[in-house]
């Protein structure tokens, strides 16, 4: 059954902006729960475990950077709680709604740069979902032992056999569409806390009790924690930024808008606050256990002296990670690459194109290479905050929500969102600047200090520059005003 509308339900519609997975959505089905549980997805997972502890290893004190976590997790939420409302009224994906600020056409660019940062990704967290599995089969399996000692491409055999199963386990969930994603994501999400609550229980009692939050902190001067305090908040907000742009993937199924804003905020602030803290406590144990901090959960596991406990363990981590590979890093691949050619990429076509690049691009080579890492996927991720503050300025600020849904579908010179060929040269004036600034600014080394601020800094010179360009005229153009139509 399909969950959005159907081509011809748009009079005029364009068969190069149009199919149905790119309609607005017809179907509400995205309930509380349902998103609640997409948060916990998203957060719950080995890179979000590692992510949340190593907080707490700054050089700050715990209470510091709890309050720093709960800033920067509080305007996070603010800020998909803007991209939620946008998906959930207009019920259109993230490329669709690029649309209205970038241009029909123009959007692509948004969409496809949006979709190479998350096609490596997928192949990213595939292979660390499988590097769980090694785990697993190696303490079951021990004769498997010598595939782990010859390789292809850079990966052992059982490395490669562990990463198919992942990636092949992955395509046939997504390629039942978004109401399998939503099942999915119910049940993962939930899965991970069970794991990680008997994880703290088992380290508490390994520990006899002995945990120590007091973790180690530097001895730094007011202005030195002041800085390392927003900085732990800005990566709080970078570490989101990219479903800052594509909630609306998710949000446009939801029936109101207050099942967005309720679910946002059990689903952020309340439960990644929770998780972090689960995160630290286990991360403490470690230390009292085994004497070093250990931030990986699967070498946690992998190190209790029961089987039946690593099995658990690594199959709970590979069923999260799979999880925040559907939500941050498949359905906005599987939309953009639609968004480019409609006519002949659907979401399940354009999500399994993702998934045969991730194989190609060898996200282990990527993973190993800090220069591929910081400087290629760095240097892009520079790129969201510009996205983000030229589309929401313009949705929020220029047009106040007022947004023709159907137009958002057609071309031609008379249509709003055709601007000059089907691009806004406006947008791209406002981007390419703001672009620049946020690359060097996270890519030079002398600028390290402010590396973890560049999406901050980028959003706010994409969103100035946007503003200043249309509201400096003395008449607002033709295609700027607010115009009819919008889902109410």
């Amino acid at each position: 059954m399909s969950e959005v509308a159907t081509t011809t339900s748009i009079p005029g519609a364009s068969p190069r902006l149009l199919n149905e997975d790119l309609a607005p959505a017809k179907e509400r089905t995205w309930k509380f729960f349902d998103l609640f549980a997409m948060w916990m997805s998203d957060i719950h997972s080995i890179g979000g475990y590692t992510f949340a502890a190593g907080l707490f290893f700054l050089g700050l004190a715990a209470w510091q950077v709890l309050v720093a976590l709960v800033l920067g997790i509080f305007l996070a939420y603010l800020g998909m709680n803007l991209t939620g409302i946008a998906g959930q009224k207009n019920g259109v994906p993230y490329p669709v709604l690029a649309r209205i600020s970038f241009g029909v056409f123009g959007a692509n660019i948004p969409a496809l740069i949006r979709a190479v940062i998350a096609i490596a990704w997928y192949g990213i967290q595939t292979y660390l979902a499988s590097v769980a599995v090694v785990v697993l089969t190696l303490r079951i399996f021990p004769q498997l032992e010598p595939l782990t000692r010859s390789d292809l491409l850079g990966l052992s055999y059982l490395g490669w056999i562990c990463f198919l199963i992942i990636w092949g386990l992955q395509l046939l969930v997504l390629q039942r569409g978004m109401e399998s994603i939503r099942h999915y994501q119910d049940l993962a999400g939930p899965l991970v806390w069970v794991v990680m609550l008997a994880l703290m229980a088992w380290m508490i009692i390994a520990a006899a009790g002995r945990i120590n939050l007091n973790l180690p902190s530097k001895s730094l001067d007011l202005g030195q924690s002041t800085l390392m305090f927003f900085t732990a908040a800005s990566l709080v907000v970078a570490y989101f930024s990219t479903l800052m742009l594509n909630f609306c993937d998710f949000s446009r199924f939801a029936p109101d808008r207050k099942t967005v804003i309720v679910a946002n905020f059990f689903g952020l602030p309340i439960n990644f606050t929770a998780f972090a803290i689960v995160s630290v406590v286990v991360t403490a144990g470690t230390i009292a256990v085994y004497g070093k901090a250990i931030f990986d959960p699967v070498e946690i596991v992998a190190r209790v002296p029961n089987t039946a406990i690593l099995i658990l363990g690594a199959v709970t981590f590979t069923v999260a990670t799979i999880g925040i590979n559907i939500v941050a890093n498949f359905v906005s691949p599987a939309y953009d690459l639609a968004n480019a050619m409609p006519k002949y990429i659907n979401f399940k076509r354009g999500g399994l194109i993702a998934a045969v690049v991730s194989i190609l691009v060898m996200p282990w080579r990527i993973f190993a290479n800090p220069v591929a890492v910081n400087y290629f996927l760095g240097g892009l991720g520079a790129l969201l905050g510009p996205l983000f503050g030229i589309i929401f300025t313009d949705y929020f600020l220029v047009r106040r929500q007022q947004v023709n849904v159907e137009a958002l579908f057609q071309e031609g010179e008379s249509k709003p969102y055709w601007y000059t060929g089907g691009v806004n040269p406006k947008a791209l004036v406002a981007f390419l600047p703001a672009a620049a600034i946020s690359i060097v600014i996270a890519l030079v080394p002398a600028l390290s200090g402010l590396a973890a601020f560049s999406w901050f800094i980028g959003a706010a010179l994409g969103a100035a520059i946007y503003a200043a360009l249309n509201f400096s005229a003395v008449a607002r153009p033709a295609q700027l005003r607010p115009v009819a139509g919008g889902r109410k």
